[in-house]
């Protein structure tokens, strides 16, 4: 059974990748394929998500960044993308209970190389702008889990 916070927030988007401890945890953070071939990732946040202030983390906010970009960054499903640079800058602060949403946009892809931009945001209000570089290091195999 899920844990209450694994429910989409939103009807049809699931858990892009469910075997990423991590993000998982930190999460989890729902996705979905949008119409236009873009990424779509949401949080519904809570009081975990939030650091002594009672704002969204951002460290949250940039771990969000970085699964949109090596998501975007993909040529195909299996590639296996790492990053080597990354950029942001805090706009605006988001709360518990928000519904955060991260979108990306491929400017470049060379052969082992993607350059993506993006953002995060709260409505229509921008929370946080991000670019980033990765690289392409391989395909992806099979999973072990523990």
């Amino acid at each position: 059974m899920l844990k209450t916070t694994q429910i989409p927030p939103i009807e049809g988007y699931t858990i892009y990748d469910p075997v990423d401890p991590f993000e998982n945890d930190v999460g989890p953070f729902h996705w979905r394929l949008l119409n236009d071939g873009s990424h779509h990732f949401v949080l519904l946040t809570d009081k975990r998500h939030a650091n002594a202030h009672g704002t969204i983390h951002g460290g949250l906010m940039m771990t969000m960044a970085d699964l949109a970009i090596a998501a975007t960054a993909k040529g195909k499903p299996d590639d296996i993308y790492v990053t080597v640079a990354f950029n942001c800058e805090f706009i605006a602060s988001g709360f518990t209970g928000d519904l955060i949403e991260a979108r990306a946009e491929l400017v470049r892809r060379t052969g082992t190389m993607a350059f993506i931009r993006g953002k995060i945001q709260v409505g229509e209000t921008d929370l946080f702008v991000y670019s980033g570089v990765m690289k392409r290091v391989g395909k992806r195999t099979a999973c072990k889990e523990d």
